[in-house]
């Protein structure tokens, strides 16, 4: 919802001053609303972060974040101004009560995965034991994923 250009780009300075470095970012990626599907677009960013936080303190800064950015969970999967996960952290595997590491739906989405890859396609995931590009090539979501031209 909103500018959502302004939105990855205020959350991703918010992570930068609060979480840790921002070592890098995939490009801006569009694609048809996942889940439910009448909506805007979705426009996805995936960013490599450096931080000495644990992956629970993690997780409650990036919940910060996005209530600062505007995010009021109405609706599962419905419409928002921002919805930051935590997809990886190193080779961790954690399952804990609202905190799962890996994200645990992340081969089953394209719009993952797709700018996942670009920025880190030969990481190896912890439970799944394949590269990010080989679970790209293997995912059978259907919707497209597009990268944004500026």
């Amino acid at each position: 919802m909103g500018n959502r250009e302004a939105n990855l780009t205020a959350a991703s300075a918010m992570i930068h001053r609060r979480c840790g470095s921002v070592l890098q970012h995939s490009s801006l990626y569009e694609t048809a609303a996942w889940g439910l599907e009448d909506q805007p677009d979705f426009l996805n960013q995936v960013l490599l972060v450096e931080t000495v936080q644990t992956p629970r303190e993690l997780l409650e800064t990036l919940l910060d974040i996005e209530q600062e950015l505007g995010r009021i969970r109405q609706q599962k999967n419905g419409p928002r101004t921002i919805d930051l996960d935590i997809l990886l952290y190193d080779n961790e595997v954690i399952h804990e009560p609202g905190l799962q590491i890996p994200h645990p739906r992340m081969a089953s989405r394209r719009f993952v995965l797709a700018p996942l890859a670009e920025i880190a396609g030969e990481l190896i995931h912890p439970v799944i034991s394949k590269t990010i590009r080989q679970m790209l090539v293997e995912c059978t979501d259907p919707l497209p994923v597009n990268k944004k031209t500026m």
